[in-house]
């Protein structure tokens, strides 16, 4: 199929009525009918066959492929795990240790914020497990939970997509040495990919606007009123949300009033969760350096592996305290699952939809619009409008790193060669190409509604898909803006790429104070006690 204009009307009926409607999963699938509708030629017959399609060929499809099962299965296992150590008083435990010096809302972001650098090595660990870990407290302390789901999405994607001991390193050095080896650049995938670390403005301004924030305790737009709801009422999530649990996971879930609260008892399942993953990385990976092991690893089958041993420490930790029955243990895990199984329908047909878009070349011609008659100096910051916008559309930060990296890399090469600048031993240009394709393909993904990692992020903190979306969408533009107009514009002009980061952080933090409004800690948590504990 030949791409054109029609190819980007699915991802924007699924965005459009995500966000109207506040109900995902009739969008996605409303998308999904539309794109199966597109390839089977847009027939009035084909308005039947492509509704039945939409379940029986594309969400099977997706269910059918390796990776995402793999995925669906370490959710369901952390879920059960969650669900575990909440009932035998382990969650609880860590919820009465943090609290000694959490006992603020400021504390309390900054804490969540602290463990989602800490868990830096894959997005997906990171969101199930600090979100899971930290929302008992984040709930006490009154911090909405569009707050929590934000702190969890921005310390997850920007620290993996920028570590060098994360699942992504392999992937995008895979293809960055790809790109490489199709032009005269004398160096290594390895080499440019460590190099573009310098202009990888998005993911780095987007962590220090979450601990900005946190530390400051100012917010603006949407989030600042869910803070200020929270603050005064006690109410961490808006009326209505739809979080497709059931209401009666927290009664299943809470521990016997006998039940000691050890905070061990959820602290050394999660770490066997974080060493397991790690050890299995570094398993099934191969390579002369830490790195390149790590990088060439199985990150689904390592947290497949971690989660599964997390949950048998659980166990251990259960029975040999005599804690849980295998009765309560089974019924636990099976209501942690439970709580998770919205995550597996919205990831299902998340899945769906970016296969289509990939079969109706979205990107290909999102890349095509946007790519003629590129001025080399702009060549970066027109690339990160182009990844987030593919990214926005298909709801995949791989895919996007995927189509655009093999495209980037040849078209700045030969716009410097336009000019005679292009040198064996690299350029600015090229190193700010290969990170702009990368943060803009983070940009879209924390953006848009229909990722994957948003859902993640939201599930896991109990948070509406479309809520989260709402509230971090102002955060993820004006981090994006400060990154595009005081980070890469000026690079593109021979700016050193040192004093673009310095400049856009004070600006960040400049506009922060203009912009936010401070949210008032209720009653029990005064800036006195604060000041005092």
């Amino acid at each position: 199929m030949t791409a054109t204009w029609l190819s980007i009307l699915p991802p924007l009926l699924a965005i459009a009525l995500a966000l109207l409607t506040r109900q995902v999963i009739p969008a996605l699938l409303a998308g999904i009918w539309l794109g199966a509708w597109l390839l089977e030629g847009a027939t009035f017959t084909g308005l039947g066959t492509s509704l039945l399609d939409t379940v029986g060929v594309y969400i099977v499809d997706a269910l059918a492929d390796r990776d995402h099962v793999m995925i669906v299965v370490a959710t369901m296992m952390i879920g059960g795990l969650v669900g575990v150590i909440r009932r035998n008083g382990g969650t609880d435990g860590i919820v009465k240790l943090v609290t000694r010096w959490a006992a603020t809302p400021r504390r309390g972001q900054l804490a969540t914020g602290g463990l989602g650098l800490a868990i830096f090595f894959d997005d997906y660990a990171n969101s199930l497990v600090v979100g899971n870990t930290m929302r008992p407290i984040t709930d006490r302390l009154r911090i909405s939970r569009e707050k929590l789901a934000y702190l969890v999405d921005s310390t997850a994607a920007p620290v993996a997509a920028c570590g060098l001991f994360t699942t992504w390193i392999g992937y995008q050095v895979g293809l960055v040495d790809d790109a490489v080896g199709k032009i005269g650049l004398e160096q290594s995938g390895f080499a440019v990919f460590v190099s573009s670390l310098r202009y990888a403005f998005y993911p780095v301004l987007a962590v220090v606007l979450v601990f900005a924030i946190a530390g400051t305790r100012r917010d603006f737009g949407p989030m600042a009123r869910a803070e200020q709801r929270a603050r005064q009422s006690g109410t961490v999530l808006r009326p209505g949300s739809n979080l497709g649990a059931g209401t009666d996971t927290e009664a299943e879930l809470r521990p016997e009033e006998r039940t000691p609260r050890r905070f061990l008892n959820a602290l050394v399942p999660i770490l066997a969760l974080v060493v397991t993953t790690f050890v299995g990385l570094l398993a099934t990976g191969s390579g002369s350096t830490v790195l390149e092991i790590m990088g060439a690893g199985d990150p689904f089958a390592a947290l497949v592996w971690g989660s599964f041993v997390a949950l048998l420490v659980a166990a251990v930790l259960s029975f040999g305290q005599r804690l849980l029955s295998l009765g309560q243990f089974v019924d636990a895990w099976f209501a942690g699952i439970k709580s998770v199984l919205y995550v597996v329908i919205i990831l299902s047909a998340a899945w769906a939809l970016s296969s289509l878009t990939e079969k109706l070349k979205t990107a290909e011609f999102l890349a095509g619009a946007l790519s003629e008659a590129l001025p080399a100096p702009l060549l970066p910051v027109i690339l990160f409008v182009l990844a987030a916008a593919v990214a926005f559309a298909t709801g995949t930060s791989w895919g996007t790193m995927g189509i655009l990296t093999p495209l980037a890399v040849p078209l700045a090469w030969s716009l410097l060669q336009a000019q005679g600048a292009e040198t064996a031993g690299g350029h600015p240009i090229i190193y700010a190409s290969v990170a702009t394709v990368l943060a803009g393909a983070v940009w879209g993904d924390h953006c848009s509604p229909i990722s994957d990692t948003t859902v993640i992020s939201s599930l896991a903190s109990q948070c509406d898909v479309v809520d989260h979306v709402r509230t971090q969408l102002p955060y993820a533009l004006y981090a994006g803006a400060v990154a595009v107009v005081i980070g890469l514009l000026p690079i593109g002009f021979g700016f050193p790429w040192w004093a673009s980061f310095l400049v856009s952080i004070a600006v960040l933090l400049l506009g922060l104070r203009l912009l936010g409004r401070r949210v008032p800690d209720d009653a029990r948590h005064s800036e006195t006690e604060e000041a005092g504990t």
